[in-house]
């Protein structure tokens, strides 16, 4: 299904958003946030979805904020184009981004919006904000460094470097890096496997990951997941699978 700038395609359970603007390497618009948005929106209400991987048109993944936009940036303009990964960050659903090609600024952002970041060899990560005399935004310095650590985020952010898929895997920044012609793939079967559990798991498991980071303690963490866990061995979905795993292993 094609909106606008970018393309959602259904399968098995996940979704796949594409961004769909090859011709200028799929940059973050006012136009492109729009229709980011609004297939979010769509995504999220068909409960038959139970992850997302987003990616990008090739030869980009996303090549950040559009230039001009910038040229006449002000604080409230700005935020309407952060919007474009916020909305991506804000998803209960488990996502990964399957970064084909450049993610650059705002680009970059998105990848790091997404809970698992699966590269390309040819991707290229590319903070440039000190390289087009701007200051870092839309918690960029935040969340590269909660991801790869603070000597990674100087490398790329303040000393330049550019990172391609097998040096961002080995700095920590994605999950993996796999042959160009099996990005969507190897992420579409990872992200099955999420899409394979209930739903309503899946999300209540992302959430208690996240809020991890506020836990001091494992007698904390215990005490966090007991309540969720005897919540989900009352649910129906977890005594039919349990009757089907007793099953199997009586054969």
């Amino acid at each position: 299904m094609l909106m606008g700038l970018v393309q959602v395609e259904r399968r098995e359970g996940v979704a796949v958003l594409t961004l769909n603007n090859p011709a200028e390497r799929n940059t973050m618009t006012l136009e492109m946030v729009a229709d980011i948005t609004a297939a979010m929106d769509e995504i999220e209400s068909d409960l038959n979805i139970g992850a997302l991987v987003v990616t990008g048109a090739a030869p980009a993944f996303c090549a950040g904020a559009n230039l001009g936009n910038l040229a006449e940036a002000d604080g409230q303009s700005l935020t309407r184009i952060y919007e474009g990964f916020l909305r991506v960050a804000r998803t209960p659903l488990p996502t990964i981004a399957a970064v084909n090609g450049a993610a650059v600024g705002a680009g970059m952002n998105l990848a790091l919006c997404c809970d698992v970041r699966i590269a390309a060899e040819r991707a290229k990560f590319d903070t440039r904000f000190l390289q087009i005399g701007l200051h870092p935004g839309g918690g960029h310095t935040w969340m590269f460094r909660n991801i790869a650590g603070p000597q990674a985020t100087m490398a790329a952010v303040v000393f330049g470097e550019v990172l391609d898929g097998a040096e961002a895997a080995r700095i920590g920044l994605v999950y993996k890096c796999v042959p160009d012609d099996e990005l969507i793939a190897v992420a579409h079967s990872m992200a099955r496997r999420a899409a394979s559990a209930p739903r309503e798991l899946a999300v209540l498991t992302k959430r208690t990951i996240q809020e991890m980071a506020n836990v001091q303690s494992h007698e904390q963490a215990v005490a966090k997941e007991l309540e969720p866990q005897v919540w989900t061995t009352k649910q129906p979905w977890f005594v039919e699978r349990l009757a089907a795993l007793q099953a199997k292993i009586k054969k």
